[in-house]
């Protein structure tokens, strides 16, 4: 009988983690807090070596980039421009960090942040400048031609084209009046990629709306939902509200009017993406502290309407017993991309009071501070300079 003789031993198998390929793919999945690939850089030679490699890195951004960390906000008071960092240790961000030195002579406005990009309008430069907060990069840029008239009206977005932090696009709107006949809004498109503004895009203002010559820019910055950019349009209207919609594919211009009243009900307004998807909006009503949340439905006739799906008493969630108290209840700003309504309130002795028991696809943050404009700032902070 012959004995079985032992099968010949196959070669060792690498180890995972030292398959440069596969550990590539393990520390894309860390999350995006700004100490994950820090941390991971000081593991070992091989792990600091991919991290700060920047096919890894543009890798990185792209895996997260849906769902960037909240780093902060960007808040404008009495004309100064300051960070305030809302994570705790060791991801939080320090105030000097993203700190931006302009000149109190130029008159900066802040218009707005998105994909890591923060955008000022300089009045006396008649510029808009784009600022990169996590390499300090500046890019200014001339304001078209059209919108000189209208210098103290404009509003603004910045976003990046295809993902790509070096190849954004900045879209300016104003509200313009001729006479009380002739009133229309004004939109155009700059390309970093092509250096120049498109050509100025315009719609008319509804005649039963009555805008003023301006757009709501205190509390309520542009929301991008899908492939569309919305402001809220000024509140002295003759019965109803307005948001203004600029769609980034047919590149137009629409006056959507929605089925409440500002001015009656002391409110605040801002558009954002609905639960299951398409295009909803927050109202905010200061007079009983409340906040619906709306959203549009099309019909089979391809008729659209809105309905109320929730509402949410915010006096409750702070025990606001007073009138007094429910009047510093103030709708601050909103971070489309973690769906987080930001309201500033006396009434928290805490700079922040997160509350996490709404919705996955929603959440509140109160602050305490009493602060101008806030600017949800959302960034992957390691970037090409790691």
């Amino acid at each position: 009988m012959t004995s079985l003789g032992r099968l010949p031993r196959s070669s060792a198998a690498t180890p995972p983690l030292e398959d440069d390929d596969l550990l590539f793919e393990i520390l894309l999945l860390l999350p995006p807090e700004p100490s994950s690939l820090p941390r991971a850089s000081v593991v070992c030679k091989r792990w600091h070596r991919v991290v700060t490699d920047p096919h890894f890195i543009c890798r990185f951004r792209r895996h997260h980039r849906r769902k960037p960390p909240l780093l902060g906000f960007f808040n404008t008071d009495r004309g100064r421009i300051s960070f305030q960092p809302i994570m705790e240790a060791p991801n939080r961000v320090p105030p000097e960090r993203f700190s931006l030195q302009v000149d109190d002579g130029d008159g900066f406005k802040l218009l707005g942040c998105r994909h890591g990009l923060v955008l000022f309008l300089a009045y006396k430069r008649k510029q808009v400048l784009v600022w990169d907060p996590v390499t300090g990069d500046q890019h200014s840029v001339a304001v078209p031609t059209g919108f000189y008239m209208n210098i103290t009206n404009i509003q603004g977005a910045v976003l990046c084209a295809a993902g790509e932090i070096h190849n954004f696009q900045v879209v300016l709107v104003a509200a313009r009046e001729d006479d009380e006949q002739h009133r229309q809004v004004l939109a155009s498109v700059y390309s970093s990629q092509a250096g120049v503004w498109g050509n100025p895009i315009s719609a008319p203002v509804p005649p039963e709306a009555y805008t003023g010559d301006y757009f709501t820019s205190i509390c309520v910055p542009d929301v991008l939902v899908g492939d569309s950019l919305y402001w809220a349009l000024d509140e002295n209207f003759a019965s109803s509200s307005y948001i203004l919609e600029f769609n980034l594919e047919r590149q137009g211009l629409a006056v959507i009017e929605l089925p409440v009243d500002m001015s009656e009900d002391d409110g605040d307004l801002t558009a954002m993406g609905a639960e299951g998807g398409g295009l909803g909006f927050l109202f905010v009503s200061e007079a009983d502290a409340s906040a619906q949340l709306w959203k549009r439905k099309t019909d089979c006739d391809g008729v659209a309407s809105w309905a109320v799906a929730r509402t949410i008493q915010l006096d409750k969630l702070l025990s606001l017993n007073s009138e007094e108290e429910r009047q510093f209840l103030v709708f601050s700003g909103f971070a489309e991309c973690n769906n987080v309504a930001f309201f500033k309130t006396r009434a928290v002795s805490a700079p922040w009071f997160p509350w996490a028991s709404l919705p996955c696809w929603l959440g509140i943050l109160f602050t305490g501070l009493l602060l101008g404009i806030l600017l949800p700032f959302l960034s992957l902070i390691w970037r090409d300079r790691a």
